[in-house]
């Protein structure tokens, strides 16, 4: 990790907000605490009233409007509203870089949390996980674009195909964004499991302790790559990393979910 020690050492690391420290430290509990939770989020009245106004947006499409955290979390999920709640203020930790239009950015990466979260139910792994680590993956560039200005126009140069920007990032900067994000999250305390996946995204069939989330998440990132992607996106995926995960071809087919199915963030 000499490289990214190195990397590191010339970057501004974005202040995370206290509450986002608790609810990551909530994350390595195996049976984290609803009341401890909702609490937590509590604290902080933008991010509280950002996540209500989420729940009672047509997005979740609940029966009856919530008024209350305590009532999303019953509603919607104590899982889904801290994965929102991190993303949230994970979002507003980054400041905006010229040559990267954040929204778009965002929107990708709410797409590679909804594919993720969409293969890791056909896997029975947890869904939450999934969607929070296949948020998080391209993070790591916002840290290239800070500390290189200039890599970063070259990585998000057109045309960029599938996995296109992985291979400028490695090609910059030796490595890709999810390996640095996963040296971030290992700084902030996120869970061994999504730090490793997040190391792993770019090539999950390499290391030789295989990780299920990262080989998801790998093609979770390639199909966020296309966009207005549909069910003959599962044709251009990597065959070797939907083999070693043991997803069927047919399923991903047949329940391949609508970019317009995914949460966007308030």
């Amino acid at each position: 990790m000499h490289g990214l020690d190195a990397f590191f050492a010339n970057v501004q690391l974005p202040s995370m907000s206290e509450v986002a420290h608790e609810l990551i430290q909530t994350l390595n509990s195996e049976n984290p605490d609803v009341f401890e939770v909702s609490q937590i989020i509590s604290r902080d009245p933008a991010l509280s009233a950002r996540l209500l106004r989420l729940a009672n947006s047509a997005q979740f499409g609940l029966p009856r409007g919530v008024s209350t955290l305590d009532e999303a979390i019953q509603m919607v999920g104590l899982g889904q509203v801290r994965a929102l709640a991190l993303s949230a203020s994970l979002s507003d930790a980054f400041a905006p870089l010229p040559g990267l239009e954040l929204q778009a950015f965002w929107q990708h990466s709410m797409a590679c949390a909804g594919y993720a979260q969409w293969l890791a139910g056909a896997l029975d792994m947890d869904g939450q996980q999934a969607w929070l680590t296949g948020m998080m993956l391209r993070l790591g560039e916002l840290l290239i674009g800070h500390a290189n200005p200039q890599a970063l126009t070259e990585i998000e140069r057109l045309p960029q195909p599938p996995g296109a920007r992985w291979e400028r990032e490695k090609r910059l900067i030796g490595f890709s964004e999810g390996q640095i994000t996963a040296e971030l999250a290992r700084r902030w305390n996120f869970p061994m499991q999504i730090t490793q996946a997040l190391e792993r995204a770019y090539d999950p069939l390499v290391e030789q302790a295989f990780s299920r989330l990262g080989a998801v998440v790998n093609l979770a990132g390639l199909l966020a790559d296309m966009p207005g992607a549909d069910a003959l996106a599962v044709d251009a995926l990597p065959h070797d990393v939907i083999d070693a995960l043991g997803l069927e071809v047919r399923w991903m087919k047949a329940t391949f979910p609508s970019a317009d199915s995914f949460f966007s963030l308030p």
